[in-house]
């Protein structure tokens, strides 16, 4: 598993921004949106990509272009849906498929109660959007999920990450998979209730109100 924490001052910023408890709901979500754009242009790196015959007003030259199969991206329902259009704007071409999951609230296990994605994923590079990793269990479910049915390799893009969850992650996944975790930030810790800190609070909360 390859980590890759990106540090630049923007990002920085706007994270801050989000981490205050007083941010509004709708810039909360325009922040994530930005967030996105700059944490999807670092996750793209490694996109997998072919030379292409073209011709321009002037002559025929040779550029770049994303192979096929296209990439997937794969929001994790429902703070996920706030990051999807951020990856959008970097990456209109590729086709969406969704994964609901939620921690049981006393195993802190992922249970999955939504799917909405190809059975056949062979050779496709997924990219997989949750805001936090915090015991990384849901990322767990949801790699595993996408490797069982054939994805070549799986880029998970995260604003914040908790050490521990890292950790779980990493010694599930090992060397059997090509994996990147893309994030803002790596925190202190998880509290008592597993969640990061110092954080930002329930981002599906904060982005979409609380829902009883």
């Amino acid at each position: 598993m390859r980590l890759q924490v990106v540090d630049h001052p923007l990002v920085a910023h706007k994270l801050t921004v989000l981490r205050e408890k007083t941010t509004p709901s709708p810039v909360f979500r325009q922040l994530v949106e930005e967030l996105m754009t700059l944490l999807a242009y670092e996750a793209t790196r490694d996109i997998n990509v072919e030379e292409i015959e073209i011709e321009t007003p002037v002559a025929k030259t040779v550029g770049t272009g994303l192979t096929h199969p296209s990439p997937l991206v794969v929001p994790i329902l429902r703070a996920g849906l706030g990051m999807l259009s951020g990856m959008e704007r970097i990456l209109p071409t590729a086709e969406v498929g969704f994964l609901g999951l939620k921690r049981d609230e006393e195993t802190l296990e992922a249970i999955t109660y939504a799917n909405r994605l190809p059975d056949d994923l062979s050779n496709r590079q997924c990219y997989v959007l949750d805001p936090m990793l915090a015991t990384g269990h849901t990322l767990i479910a949801s790699i595993d999920y996408l490797l069982e049915r054939g994805a070549k390799d799986v880029t998970a893009i995260c604003l914040l990450g908790a050490p521990e969850g890292l950790k779980t992650l990493e010694e599930h996944i090992g060397d059997r998979a090509n994996v990147t975790v893309v994030l803002a930030a790596v925190d202190e810790r998880l509290d008592e209730k597993s969640y990061i800190v110092p954080g930002l609070g329930d981002a599906g909360d904060r982005l979409y109100g609380v829902i009883d």
